[in-house]
């Protein structure tokens, strides 16, 4: 049996993850807010990952997410560094400054602080853009995970976000 470094249940989903997109021919790649490199993290836990994890960028910064992934400063300024437009467009520019197929996008508020009556600790997005699909199709959600501790969200966050890139 392998022994992770990170909890098994992120770990043997980051296996289905690889196992699944390696049989499928697809690559992946990543943009990391809330979840610092954790999810990237999880994937290179799992051997043969290289195979599939073309790379991750962590974007924790508005700056970052402008500078790296060229989410629209409008974007943010509008609608915040937690919402679905800026997971959409984190998605998107993870998508053209990589070379995967899809790509996954997570942007939260993992706290304890940072919370507002909209958007409390444990809020979350997500999203993925899928290589040769309709640009227009956004397929992005936001979720309350549970708020109660900064590992909990993080963790609840990261185990999302591999799901969201099963094919």
């Amino acid at each position: 049996m392998d022994v992770y470094l990170l909890p098994d249940d992120i770990a043997e989903l980051a296996a289905r993850v690889v196992a699944e997109n390696l049989a499928a021919g697809r690559s992946i790649a990543l943009a990391e807010s809330c979840t610092g490199g954790l999810v990237a993290a999880a994937l290179t836990e799992i051997a043969g990952s290289s195979a599939v994890f073309d790379r991750g960028f962590v974007t924790y910064s508005n700056e970052a997410k402008r500078e790296i992934l060229g989410v629209p400063e409008d974007i943010l300024d509008t609608f915040g560094a937690v919402s679905i437009a800026t997971a959409w467009a984190m998605a998107q520019g993870a998508l053209k400054r990589s070379n995967a197929d899809v790509a996954v996008a997570i942007s939260g508020i993992a706290g304890p602080d940072g919370g507002s009556a909209q958007r409390p600790v444990g809020t979350v997005v997500f999203a993925r853009a899928i290589r040769g699909s309709d640009s227009e199709e956004v397929d992005a959600e936001e979720q309350r995970l549970d708020g109660s501790s900064r590992s909990g969200v993080r963790r609840q966050a990261a185990l999302v976000a591999l799901e969201l890139l099963l094919p």
